[in-house]
This record gives structure tokens, sequence and C-alpha cells, in this order.
């Protein structure tokens, strides 16, 4: 069963105000999400991918959100490194003194949502901790894990230690967790869950890291490929110009 987070009648209208101006969305594929606990993993299409799946997941689904975003002092560096530092140098003024302006809202916005705060440092097993404990209670946990290295016109790569989850899952409670691929295509109004791949605890965590996130890479660049021509809403906070189409060259000839 979930848990019952005390929440912020504020954050219940600020909620209310997103989902009244934001796209709505349609979840396909439901039938691929196992019963009970699993770890959804998907693009992040920006602020898109987070904000989706506060208003259209399940209740009982949580979202890694990093740790920084989190605390309102970590936030402003966090942001304009995450968000704008590749913005051109005579607007990243102003994109730093909106790093500071945001940090109270996403402080206060996370903090609320049905999240995880996730670190990169020694704080990293909290992160693992709260994660198991979410899982135990059968809920599912959302992970967005691209960084800034290009994987191909869909996606970026992946951080693969969020794989690790599902070890700490196993020694906890002897289960093998499914990880479930995620394409997320606002520009389709869509979220599509394609099919699960479930963690081998007794191959090497090295070998199961890589072939977990190889393989959701590349379900998530075929989910997208196979769906009508679209254009791609990046990882990265570029120009719109630049936004890809989800055709790749060689599916155009």
């Amino acid at each position: 069963m979930g848990e019952e987070k005390k929440v912020s009648p504020l954050f219940k209208f600020v909620k209310w105000l997103i989902w009244l101006f934001y796209i709505k969305m349609e979840v396909v594929g439901r039938e691929n999400l196992p019963e009970g606990e699993c770890v959804i993993v998907g693009n992040h299409t920006q602020m898109n991918g987070p904000i989706a799946c506060e208003l259209y997941f399940p209740e009982n689904r949580y979202t890694w959100c990093a740790g920084q975003m989190m605390n309102i002092k970590e936030a402003p560096a966090y942001a304009y490194t995450d968000f704008w530092s590749q913005k051109p140098v005579y607007a990243r003024p102003f994109y730093k003194l909106l790093s500071y302006v945001i940090a109270p809202i996403a402080s206060f916005l996370f903090n609320n949502a049905n999240t995880i705060p996730v670190y990169h440092d020694s704080r990293v097993f909290t992160t693992f901790r709260e994660s198991v404990r979410k899982l135990e209670r059968g809920a599912g946990i959302v992970i967005f894990p691209e960084y800034d290295k290009k994987f191909n016109n869909i996606i970026y790569d992946f951080q693969i230690n969020f794989v690790d989850v599902a070890r700490f899952y196993y020694k906890k409670s002897g289960k093998a967790i499914k990880f479930v691929p995620l394409y997320i295509a606002p520009k389709l109004k869509t979220m599509y869950l394609g099919k699960p791949v479930e963690f081998s605890p007794d191959a090497p965590i090295e070998d199961e890291r890589r072939r977990i996130a190889d393989y959701l890479m590349k379900e998530i660049t075929h989910i997208a490929r196979a769906l009508p021509c679209h254009t791609v809403v990046p990882y990265r906070n570029i120009k719109k110009k630049e936004y890809p189409k989800n055709k790749a060259v060689e599916d155009e000839k």
C-alpha cells in the first residue's frame, strides 16, 4: 500500500492550476506496468517529465528529484548549472538571477510533491534507502537518468547507477524488480510505457547496470521512432528551432 503524505493546501491549489493550464496527457501501455512495485525509467523532456508524472501517473508513485532542488540554499547553483549554463553569454546574468528567484518555489513544490531526493555524494544511500522503503510498500519509482551526453536524436545517455536500486531492493526483499521504459511525447500529448526488463540478481552488478540501461535507452528510442513524425523535446534546454524530430536520418531515406 502507498503512504499518506501531508501536503500543503497551497500546493494542492498550485497543482490544480498547473493541471488546468498544462497539456492533457494520455498514458498508453498501462498493461506493461507490473502489479505493485516497479521502477519506471523515462526521458526527462526538460520539466515535462516530472510534471506529467506528478499529474497523470497513479498516486502510488514517487519520482526521483535532485536533492539540491529541494534545498533552498543549494537550488540556485544547481538550477543555473543544470538548466541554463549553456545559454548565450549576454543572457546568463538574467538566468543567474532567475535561479535565485525560483529556489524557494522549487523547494516548496518538490518537497510537497511525491518525490524522493537524489544525491550524488555520500547522501546517495539515503536515496536508495528511501526508494527501497517505498518499493516495499508497493509503490512505483520514476527515474529520469539522462545526463549531458547525447545517445541519439531521441534521448541523452543514461547515468547507469540508478540500477543499483534493484540490488538494494533484492537484498532487502528477495524480489527481482522490473524496470519499465517510458517515452514522454509532449507534442503528441501522450506518455508511452514499453515492455519491462527484469533485474538479474545473480549477474555482476556492473553487467546489470549496462544491460538494463542499454535496454531502456534502446526501447525508448524504438517506441519514439515507431510513432508518427513529431518534434522531440530534448533533455537539454536548447533553442526550440534546434529540437530534433523523432525520425532518424536513416529512417527518412
